[in-house]
């Protein structure tokens, strides 16, 4: 049986990885979780699942958490930006116990952007000699009812400095089944997947989308880049995440967001679900 540690497993991308793995008879999944209660209402209908602790910055919290372990996943807390100081000491003891692959999620153009942590990540795992997957998304849909909730709700507004620029948003339902299938298939081993929803959008004409299916005026604001960071500190998000946030919509305005592929596709042996879907199912989450 293939045992697989799924780091963050109540996530938007490990939740419907978890989900998906737990389908297979054949597969046991341990779920690493700062938040063992909630892992275990959100995660206990499911076979074959252990929930154990886990805290990047903890490695007490390690060697439970990779008992009998051969495959790895986990995606970077967006809080965590310094990898040398929060991803090395995990990454290492994974090299320590032999793992077969370790997927990452990490961010679609990402070779040409060194200063990311998401590229000082996959350097180290390359460098550590690690069997991997970087899977390579475009932004994720869900960031529209997380980090950006706020502003939807109480004010009706997509608070982002995009500026015109389009962006190839893909939904982290997606990723999580694409994330399943790579840890499945042996063919995904030392493999980097771009993958993109079936279109790139701007924010105004996602602010349009909105309106027409929420049934309520989404407006988009296109607040400057210092404005937003600005913003974000007031509302006391950490300065290295409000950083990093800047660099990745500095890095849209630019034109590096609106490249559409068709690897999702392709993976998932199904088109990628589209942001009028992804709208629909989380009408709750904007409307208060």
């Amino acid at each position: 049986m293939e045992h697989i540690l799924v780091v963050g497993g109540t996530g938007n991308i490990g939740f419907p990885l978890v989900e998906t793995l737990s389908m297979h008879e054949n597969i046991a999944v341990t779920a690493g979780v700062h938040n063992v209660e909630k892992a275990k209402k959100m995660l206990g209908v499911f076979e074959n699942i252990t929930i154990c602790p886990f805290d990047f910055l903890d490695s007490a919290t390690f060697p439970k958490a990779f008992e009998q372990v051969s495959k790895v996943f986990f995606v970077r807390p967006p809080q965590l930006s310094k990898p040398k100081e929060d991803m090395l000491p995990f990454l290492q003891f994974a090299k320590q116990q032999n793992i077969s692959q370790i997927v990452f999620v990490s961010l679609i153009g990402v070779e040409k952007n060194p200063v990311t942590p998401h590229h000082k990540i996959e350097k180290m795992i390359r460098e550590l000699e690690l069997p991997f997957t970087f899977i390579r998304p475009s932004f994720f849909m869900q960031n529209l009812n997380t980090t950006h909730r706020e502003d939807i709700q109480k004010h009706h507004d997509l608070f982002i400095p995009a500026g015109h620029a389009k962006t190839s948003f893909i939904d982290t339902r997606d990723i999580g089944e694409i994330a399943a299938i790579s840890l499945m298939d042996h063919s995904y081993i030392n493999q980097t997947l771009d993958i993109t929803g079936p279109e790139a959008l701007t924010y105004d004409e996602i602010s349009q989308k909105m309106t027409r299916i929420l049934e309520m005026p989404i407006t988009y604001s296109k607040p400057g880049l210092l404005k937003f960071r600005r913003t974000m500190l007031k509302r006391g998000i950490p300065k290295d995440y409000a950083n990093v946030m800047v660099m990745l919509y500095l890095i849209t305005q630019l034109g590096n967001a609106k490249a559409v592929t068709t690897t999702a596709e392709k993976v998932l042996n199904k088109p990628p679900r589209t942001i009028e879907r992804y709208i629909q199912d989380y009408k709750k989450y904007f409307i208060r």
